[in-house]
């Protein structure tokens, strides 16, 4: 089988290997954890606080340490690498993501964006560059949530944001508690909240991360400036019908809450576009009840994921689907119900940020564009506290948590680069 580095390596231009970034040191790297919890089917699977996890942080720890990063463990199970700046006292710029995924994910989701910071400290040693802010490489823990059907843990304890009770109550996907899981990983459950920082000291955070969709390759980009992240609600709508033999029933006697329930899924799709150019809304799960092949159903569940990059256009989408739902239900002589449930807010990327990373991206060469992100990212919950950035690199075909998942190494290093000058770029400000 031919190793991820080889690969990567067999269409790479040797051209972007300058200011110190080596295209091969960032796909050995690469290859190198995605063997730590490799799957049958040639994916990856390190669920969060996992002992592939585990193995994948000492492993970037110990690289860390080698480019003479001071590394630690917070409490929460984070690892922060810090160059020490210039002038130390400096708030510190940092950057990141995860290494943790999904049962059978990819070898680039979350890991690109931590190698792809210490692959800037890594140009810095080569060139004997050093910066006046302390810079600081974070991989957050359990970004996924694949083993408690949550996520985003890491971040959320640094910013302390983490509810302890709603936490030792998770049951993991083996039935283990959450207090079980922390402790077998090498953490104290009354220590978890020692985590947050103070994020006074910080001076911006910046992720860099596979796109996860089409957008760049059908621009023929290799890297894009994230304008937003969305923020997420999900609603759970139940029709309520009459039950009836699909036999003797006449079509208009009928109660048909599956009928309502279709035709809200077709009309669903023309409501995001009356917002916002980046909202979104999809159902993905239905359940019929009695689901029978000759009875007309008796209710139907529904659950809508909605989502956009703003809070106030959110709101508006959210109601634009309740108002359609009353009336359909009305229509159709059903009985609805929605529940409403605000998972995650919209974490917009200030306009600074932007225009700052569209610039450096101009000035590699490449025709800037502007995307929001559709999914969520330790970013948004670090958004809420210091500034961000975020910036994605191109998936083929949008593939990801899925073994096929795949970004060029070209690609790749051209967004260390974006990522290294807009660093650089920070020093002075």
């Amino acid at each position: 089988m031919i190793k991820l580095n080889e690969k990567l390596l067999e269409s790479y231009d040797r051209s972007f290997d300058r200011a110190g970034v080596s295209g091969e040191r960032l796909a050995l790297r690469l290859s190198t954890i995605s063997e730590i919890g490799r799957t049958e089917s040639g994916g990856s699977c390190r669920i969060g606080y996992s002992r592939e996890e585990r193995a994948a942080k000492k492993l970037v720890g110990t690289w860390m340490a080698e480019a003479g990063l001071a590394v630690r463990e917070d409490e929460a199970g984070n690892i922060i690498g810090r160059l020490v700046g210039e002038e130390d006292h400096l708030p510190a710029i940092l950057s990141g993501s995860h290494v943790d995924s999904v049962p059978n994910g990819g070898h680039f989701d979350g890991v690109l964006g931590v190698l792809t910071a210490l692959e800037v400290v890594e140009a810095w040693k080569e060139t004997n560059y050093r910066p006046k802010h302390p810079f600081e490489v974070i991989i957050f823990s359990d970004e996924e949530g694949a083993r408690f059907n949550d996520g985003l843990t890491g971040s959320l304890a640094m910013v302390g944001e983490i509810d302890m009770e709603q936490q030792l109550c998770l049951q993991d996907i083996h039935g283990d508690s959450f207090a079980h899981v922390i402790k077998d990983y090498g953490l104290r459950v009354d220590h978890f909240l020692r985590a947050k920082r103070d994020f006074a000291q910080c001076k911006a955070f910046i992720e860099v991360h596979i796109e996860q969709g089409k957008r760049l390759e059908k621009q023929y980009l290799p890297v894009g400036v994230v304008t937003g992240i969305a923020g997420l609600y999900l609603l759970k709508i139940t029709f309520d019908g009459i039950a009836g033999h699909a036999g003797n029933t006449p079509m208009a006697d009928r109660y048909d809450p599956l009928v309502a329930a279709g035709q809200f899924v077709y009309e669903l799709k023309s409501l995001p576009k009356k917002v916002s150019s980046s909202a979104v809304a999809t159902v993905g799960k239905l359940e019929v009840s009695p689901n029978g092949i000759n009875v007309i159903p008796q209710k139907v569940e529904l659950y809508v994921d909605v989502r956009d990059i703003y809070e106030e256009t959110l709101a508006q989408l959210v109601e634009l689907i309740s108002q359609k739902v009353e009336a359909i239900a009305n229509e159709h002589r059903v009985t609805v119900q929605i529940d409403k449930k605000s998972l995650a807010k919209p974490a917009p990327i200030c306009q600074e940020m932007q225009e700052k990373l569209a610039k450096i991206v101009e000035g590699q060469g490449i025709a800037p564009m502007f995307l929001p992100s559709g999914a969520g990212h330790d970013a948004m919950i670090l958004a809420r506290h210091t500034k961000i950035g975020m910036l994605f690199v191109r998936s083929r075909e949008g593939i990801s948590h899925n073994p096929r998942e795949w970004s060029s190494l070209n690609d790749c290093v051209q967004a260390v680069h974006v990522l290294k000058e807009f660093v650089e770029s920070m020093q002075e400000e």
